[in-house]
């Protein structure tokens, strides 16, 4: 049987990688590594650059490119449903073509496959269309843990609940019932102007765990506008963003 790893490797730092993502990427027979258009070669930069310069002996590297969500779709998860079709059957073509009797494949995994990341949900597309595949899933360091890291926060209060939900939501429906931390993450829109901001501190990074990271932090209400300005220039400058933020009513 064909096993896929899924290899979480942090938050775009190579020291990040576990040694059990070392043992599994450098077991595999093939290692996938998907392109992401232009504005975004960094990202596969690093997963070249793990792939080659940090598994000795390296091994084989099949690159292909990820097709686009078509965003005019009526429905959003109809849309994302499709997409998500669409690569899995890039993958079943691949793993067919490049991995067989009982190989070994691996993907790496932005962040860890197991929060906000839809690597999983593929894999069982895969199979349902009738590839004999196991998933092995290897943990990696998350964004959001990367982001307390360098806010040196903890992410709840002492015996508190945490909330982790998306912009989108957070645009739709406004600051859960109950809820005293979210945690935000997949927001292109900053989303965060939506609230009222009295009484709310925001935590907020972007490209955390790389070397062009950047934290900002405060009042929602003074924070607001700077945040949206610094993402503004960070995406034009980068070409691309990856942020997240934490949400928390009452803090100082």
């Amino acid at each position: 049987m064909i096993t896929l790893s899924l290899v979480g490797i942090g938050s775009g730092n190579p020291e990040h990688l576990t040694l059990e993502a070392v043992r599994k990427l450098q077991g595999a027979d093939v290692i996938l590594l998907p392109r992401k258009g232009a504005e975004k070669t960094a990202l596969a930069d690093l997963r070249r650059h793990i792939a080659t310069e940090m598994l000795s002996p390296a091994p084989r590297v099949v690159e292909f490119d990820y097709p686009k969500r078509d965003a005019d779709t009526p429905e959003y998860t109809d849309g994302v449903t499709a997409w998500h079709d669409a690569i899995a059957a890039i993958w079943a073509e691949l793993i067919a073509r490049h991995v067989r009797d009982g190989g070994r494949v691996a993907l790496m995994v932005w962040g860890d496959p197991a929060l906000y990341d839809s690597t999983l949900r593929i894999a069982d597309r895969v199979i349902a269309r009738g590839l004999e595949m196991r998933i092995d899933v290897v943990p990696g360091i998350t964004s959001l843990s990367m982001l307390t890291s360098a806010h040196a926060i903890p992410l709840n209060t002492l015996a508190g609940a945490v909330q982790i939900t998306t912009g989108r939501n957070l645009r739709a429906a406004g600051w859960p019932e109950g809820a005293e931390t979210l945690a935000v993450m997949l927001d292109g829109e900053c989303s965060f102007q939506c609230l009222p901001p009295e009484g709310i501190h925001i935590w907020w990074g972007a490209y955390v765990g790389m070397a062009q990271q950047i934290t900002l932090s405060g009042p929602l209400s003074k924070m607001a506008p700077e945040i949206v300005d610094t993402r503004a220039r960070a995406r034009a400058e980068n070409g691309w963003i990856m942020d997240i933020y934490i949400l928390r009513k009452g803090a100082n």
